[in-house]
């Protein structure tokens, strides 16, 4: 079974694909890592490189032909990032996690150390900005469309584990067959 998760910076995506990967046995690829590593090999915050690659689209490009590729090449994948559920629509279920942008930044303040509130209030609007740009630019795509998703979690309402025992029970009901009327 291929499995999409996605969310804004901050949503949960990492955190429930690790909890989905060590629950069921799913191999993992995340487009957010491998961004993060791409800016920490270049010496640039998130930021920085997220302006860089307004005028790259290789960068992107590259990554997301990547976890395409990968993704379309196992069977028991997760594959997380911003536009897993755009990009790979052969998916069997596609997840966006949702949670207030307040309580995003108090996940990214905490993680990414920021020095305050305000710095990652700050940096998020700016990355989420540079990145809706860049989908839009690179793939027409608009960010804040649930079109391509089966499923939509508010991870403020539930704890990882709570979300992962409701996309397990997604994930054991299965895709329905034919026309559900």
């Amino acid at each position: 079974m291929r499995v999409t998760i996605s969310g804004l910076p901050g949503s949960g995506t990492t955190s429930l694909t690790y909890h989905l990967a060590s629950a069921h046995r799913f191999d993992v690829i995340s487009a957010g890592e491998v961004f993060r590593q791409m800016a920490k090999e270049r010496d640039m915050s998130l930021g920085e490189f997220g302006a860089f690659c307004e005028n790259d689209p290789s960068v992107d490009r590259l990554i997301d032909e990547r976890q395409r590729e990968i993704a379309l090449s196992q069977d028991q994948i997760l594959i997380e990032g911003r536009l897993s559920g755009w990009m790979i629509p052969e998916a069997d279920l596609r997840i966006w996690l949702k949670a207030s942008l307040e309580c995003r930044v108090r996940r990214i303040l905490d993680r990414d150390r920021f020095a305050d509130f305000e710095a990652a209030m700050t940096a998020t609007a700016e990355r989420e900005a540079s990145e809706a740009l860049r989908y839009k630019q690179y793939y027409d795509i608009d960010i804040n469309s649930l079109d391509p998703y089966h499923l939509v979690l508010d991870t403020e309402m539930w704890t990882v584990d709570q979300l992962g025992r409701i996309v397990a029970t997604a994930l054991q009901a299965g895709p329905v067959s034919g026309p559900t009327s």
